[in-house]
């Protein structure tokens, strides 16, 4: 049993990709999961899963969301915050050629539109809750997408503040860092892009949204009862060599005589 049957779990971003993948496992976990997202999703969702129309950035959207689940369900369980955008790459979103208009996008939908989230949910967790926070190794070091890295990183320090204020009512808060994770979002990715990532993975593959699902209804469900404040990297062992694999590679090509 995992603790989540007929408990109400919001993820947000949840009609394709890897919030759709989250969705299909906490719905298998019994969960009652309600998909808020800007677009519809393809095909029928799991379960008791329920379809409900969500900008992340509108307050007035959130506040009209926790009006319905309060009417609906009386109070929440938990919150998945995935939904999420990557904005320029290149040049375009480099720290001297950045835009105004698309830093302050990124950090509205991936920073803002959690703190709006987690502000309105909280108030209907009334018996205890779980929120997930879907940040990026990109906040666990610096990243050529200056305002993507810079919007993952306040998102991590969002998750402690909230797991701070929010533990004593019994809600935690916890961040998951994917690494590269292949979903539709990345379809049009330069095959060079991903080259650089894998040279990087020490499991030798990118991952895909069936890694990251079980961690996300791991930290929901009542198995992580006593986790909290924490950030758990899905990323293929990346961030456990801190960016010196490059040194073991040169020294094993070096002692293979390649």
């Amino acid at each position: 049993m995992s603790g989540l049957e007929e408990r109400v779990v919001i993820v947000t971003g949840g009609a394709r990709g890897q919030g759709r993948e989250e969705t299909e496992h906490l719905a298998a976990a019994g969960a009652t999961v309600v998909v808020a997202d800007v677009i519809e999703p393809e095909g029928d969702l799991p379960g008791a899963a329920t379809y409900r129309h969500l900008d992340v950035t509108s307050p007035t959207d959130w506040a009209d969301l926790a009006d319905e689940l309060k009417n609906t369900y009386g109070s929440v369980f938990g919150l998945i915050n995935n939904a999420g955008i990557v904005g320029s790459r290149g040049r375009a979103g480099r720290l001297e050629d950045i835009s105004l208009d698309d830093w302050n996008r990124l950090l509205e939908v991936n920073t803002t539109g959690p703190l709006l989230g987690i502000q309105s949910m909280s108030r209907l967790m009334t018996d205890g809750g779980s929120i997930v926070n879907i940040s990026s190794i990109a906040g666990a070091g610096a990243h050529l997408a200056a305002g993507y890295g810079v919007s993952k990183w306040a998102l991590r320090g969002l998750s402690r503040i909230a797991s701070m204020e929010l533990g004593p009512r019994r809600i935690r808060v916890n961040s998951i860092l994917p690494g590269y994770i292949h979903t539709p979002m990345q379809n049009q990715t330069p095959q060079h892009f991903i080259d650089a990532h894998l040279s990087l993975i020490p499991l030798g593959r990118v991952g895909t949204p069936g890694d990251v699902a079980p961690v996300a209804t791991f930290l929901i469900s009542d198995a992580a009862a006593w986790i909290t404040g924490v950030d758990i990297p899905v990323d293929g062992g990346v961030l456990g060599h801190a960016g010196l694999r490059i040194i073991s590679d040169a020294m094993t090509a070096a002692t293979n005589g390649t």
